[in-house]
């Protein structure tokens, strides 16, 4: 499936690169990636795509080509800038998707506008905090790290997170580096010095059936958190996928896929 890139535009004038897979007629579900970015391959949205939804990934102000990442301060403001961006591709009922910070991101704006989501469906989020299970530190990690701690297979993630870089040719190794910090400046603002800005506080405003979805073998987020978020929440159902860590977009795209959309199929 070939995807069709663009741009999104704010009423607050950001401008939000995006990728759109599927049927424009088909109802809408809109991808959050996670504080890594738009890593790897599109699987997990063109399987999501095959099962009959027309899937929208926009990146976050300080990803890609996206602007703005000046605009956005605190939680507020990049759930506001989440319903911003689906203001600007012009949905209304819609499927949101969030992956780790884009869970995070998806759960708080859930919670500001419950009425407007078909269903919620939050894999691996970011969000609350277990003092015996703290979440690791990601700015406190060397890069070749990422992959160790991200995924199951870090030999395998680690291509993923570097998208094939040269670090033999310093230009790209310094591009490479630089967006690296612009990522993670943009995500330290809500996942630094820990990614917890009060969510459970605010989950029960959340009335969208919720499908949470957890590798167990993931080595950033405990697992139990799964346990945790259903608690909190009204109508949730977990799903887990055994030997696979953090990215499970990546690691179990095309099962994914499918627990998203049996799931989704159910709902009203």
């Amino acid at each position: 499936m070939t995807a069709t890139n663009g741009i999104v535009r704010t009423a607050r004038g950001i401008e939000c690169a995006m990728r759109s897979f599927g049927d424009p007629n088909d109802p809408p579900a809109v991808f959050l990636h996670s504080a890594t970015g738009a890593i790897g391959d599109a699987t997990f949205l063109e399987a999501l795509a095959d099962r009959g939804y027309r899937v929208v990934a926009p990146e976050w102000p300080g990803y890609g080509s996206s602007t703005g990442e000046e605009q956005l301060e605190d939680m507020l403001d990049f759930a506001l800038h989440g319903w911003d961006m689906v203001n600007g591709l012009g949905l209304t009922r819609v499927v949101l998707v969030g992956h780790s910070m884009g869970g995070m991101i998806a759960a708080e704006m859930a919670a500001l506008c419950p009425e407007r989501l078909k269903a919620l469906v939050l894999v691996s989020p970011n969000g609350l905090w277990d003092d015996d299970k703290p979440i690791v530190d990601l700015f406190s990690l060397l890069p070749f790290q990422f992959a160790e701690v991200l995924f199951a297979d870090p030999v395998a993630g680690a291509a993923l997170l570097t998208g094939g870089v040269d670090f033999n040719d310093m230009g790209a190794l310094t591009e490479f580096f630089v967006g690296n910090a612009r990522r993670l400046g943009t995500a330290g603002k809500i996942l630094f010095p820990i990614p917890n800005r009060r969510v459970s506080k605010r989950l029960y405003r959340v009335t969208a059936p919720t499908l949470i979805a957890w590798g167990e073998a993931d080595r950033y987020i405990n697992p139990s958190y799964a346990v945790a978020w259903q608690a909190l929440l009204k109508n949730a159902t977990v799903v887990t996928f055994a030997d696979v860590g953090h990215m499970l977009p990546f690691e179990r795209p095309e099962e994914l896929a499918a627990a998203v959309s049996d799931f989704v199929d159910q709902q009203p």
